[in-house]
């Protein structure tokens, strides 16, 4: 009998470990799916735009469209997961996921693209709410830290598997295409099944997440704060043994009923108290609106999902530009790893200076490089209407020699024109086997005037200079991982007091959906006129703003239970 007895604690222990593994596991699928959202797009433009007729504002409202749908969705998810629940909204989030891909996939032109990623990136909106919502209050205070830098860990394992997809796709795509000799039937279903099956590929991790979440149980906090108090303690049983359960379930009670507005802890709520406007709140909500506007303007998402364009301006092969975006994104993991160890040891407060410091290194020294080359361009905008025919321009690269400075480098032109409305670009280089320029209207645009709006003409950039700027993305991206990465979620689920815990998370990631939506929106526009090396300065300013902020406003969370930094700020408010 004694036997028994003791098995059985042993026996439960066991059964909570599983569970919390589980509990990681399904989390961290919904980092996966919320990277895979940011990374799959980067190497699906290689063959997109060669497949669908699209703008360059076509095709950075494509890549846009994932964080402007997260932008939509992030305040109406911290809201309904109020309402519903945490673990109801991930089940949502799911679906969203599945059904995005699968429109994307039978997708034929800009508006079913745009919509599927919308949708998808309307999924991503509420995972990134709502799955560090649940980690947050589901985790201890010893835990909270390392469980919320799992999430991350698996968003950014999820863009390095996106960049392996698109590697793999892209080298099956290329041999087809050398094999084909010309033949653009040949050339044209090869690219148009390889971004295809990018997209069609990550599928599965989006199931595998949707069924998953209904083995969970609900946020015990948010089960409590509904009046709740027997669900919650059964949800904490799954987490922990009973009575290490029954004493973070008094815990929770006694700091709720310490609060001014207890009374009000079984969910009758007066709107006076939830105000984001009452002193206590507006610190805690500010601070985590600036760092999380600041954690876009860094440039986070427009080097993620353009990072094989920027490559190839930076003078590397199509194959060499996959492999670097790969290299990237895997050293974003192996980064990511190293922050989940630091985080509940070195701190909040310490991780994200050290990497905004490293950030704005990383940065001057991308746009120095870029520079280097860009400020050798010259307009040759005059030459371009001196070849152009009523509305088409044929222009031999041999003609421009004049204006290339040392003729015996590789040239590139890059033209930005329009027909009435609507910018496109295109590059031709002096190393094509036929170099000539050739502008032309679609079926749709005959009989509308040409513009040129821009055309500029200078070297390519070595091989040489395009591994240094990938030294420098990749420096980057380690110092986002190891500081802002890991850092921002648990800022966002942490500094939020939880009665307004869901709408704040919800309005600050409109903040940072919103950065993040106009950066990629105006990215190829403004690289396209202006060069690479002023949108690199640009992040390079506004990471200093984050930088100040971390090192001199933001307090040190570490080691405190989420009522503990509630009160840390009603005491500043008092």
């Amino acid at each position: 009998m004694a036997n028994s007895e003791t098995a059985l604690p042993a026996r439960g222990a066991q059964s909570n470990v599983w569970y919390r593994l589980l509990l990681l596991a399904i989390a961290g699928l919904g980092g996966l799916l919320y990277g895979i959202d940011v990374g799959i797009i980067a190497a699906a433009l290689l063959y997109l735009g060669k497949t669908v007729q699209l703008t360059l504002a076509q095709t950075s409202m494509i890549v846009a469209a994932v964080l402007g749908g997260s932008m939509v969705s992030s305040p109406l998810a911290g809201v309904l997961a109020d309402w519903f629940g945490r673990r109801k909204m991930m089940v949502v989030s799911g679906v969203m996921f599945v059904a995005s891909v699968v429109i994307i996939v039978i997708s034929q032109g800009f508006v079913p693209l745009l919509l599927g990623r919308l949708l998808q990136g309307m999924s991503g909106g509420v995972i990134a709410v709502v799955v560090p919502l649940y980690l947050a209050e589901s985790m201890d205070a010893d835990n909270r830290g390392r469980g919320t830098a799992i999430f991350q860990f698996m968003l950014t394992f999820g863009i390095a598997l996106a960049a392996l997809i698109g590697w793999y796709y892209t080298r099956q795509a290329e041999a087809v295409i050398a094999l084909a000799h010309g033949n653009t039937t040949l050339i044209l279903a090869a690219e148009n099944h390889a971004w295809r099956g990018m997209f069609l590929a990550v599928v599965y991790p989006g199931l595998m997440f949707f069924a998953g979440t209904f083995f969970l149980s609900e946020s015990p906090r948010w089960l409590l704060h509904r009046g709740k108090a027997a669900e919650a303690l059964r949800s904490l049983q799954r987490l922990f043994v009973a009575h290490k359960a029954e004493a973070e379930l008094r815990k929770m009670q006694t700091l709720l009923h310490e609060q001014p507005d207890a009374a009000q802890s079984a969910g009758v709520q007066s709107k006076e108290q939830d105000s984001l406007l009452r002193r206590k709140y507006v610190i805690p909500f500010v601070l985590a609106c600036i760092i999380l506007a600041c954690n876009q303007t860094t440039g986070i998402n427009s080097i993620l999902g353009f990072l094989v364009v920027i490559l190839r301006h930076a003078g590397m092969s199509a194959t060499h530009a996959t492999q670097g975006d790969v290299v990237v994104k895997l050293l974003n993991c192996a980064m990511t790893l190293v922050a989940v160890l630091l985080v509940d040891r070195k701190g909040r407060k310490f991780l994200l200076k050290l990497g905004t410091g490293g950030i704005i290194l990383s940065l001057v020294a991308g746009a120095v490089l870029f520079l280097s080359f860009e400020s050798k361009r010259v307009d040759v905008r005059s030459e371009l209407a001196a070849a152009q025919s009523t509305d088409r321009v044929t222009l031999p690269l041999s003609r421009l020699s004049a204006a290339a400075g040392d003729a015996q480098k590789p040239m590139m032109l890059t033209v930005v024109y329009s027909y009435g409305s609507g910018s496109q670009m295109v590059s031709v280089s002096s190393d094509d086997a036929n170099p000539v320029l050739q502008i032309a209207p679609e079926a749709g645009a005959k009989g509308k005037p040409l513009t040129i709006e821009h055309a500029f003409y200078g070297p390519i950039p070595s091989e040489n200079t395009g591994w240094l700027i990938t030294l420098c993305l990749a420096l980057f991206i380690a110092a986002y991982a190891v500081g802002p990465g890991v850092v921002v979620w648990l800022t966002l689920s942490e500094l939020m007091p939880m009665r307004i815990r869901s709408t704040g998370m919800g309005i600050a990631l409109l903040l940072n959906q919103g950065a993040s939506t106009v950066i990629a929106a105006v990215f190829l526009p403004v690289v396209g006129n202006y060069g690479y090396y002023g949108m690199f300065l640009f992040w390079a300013g506004c990471t200093v703003v984050y930088f100040i902020t971390a090192a001199f406003f933001l307090p040190e969370t570490k080691g405190k239970t989420l009522e503990e930094i509630e009160a840390y700020f009603e005491k500043s408010a008092a």
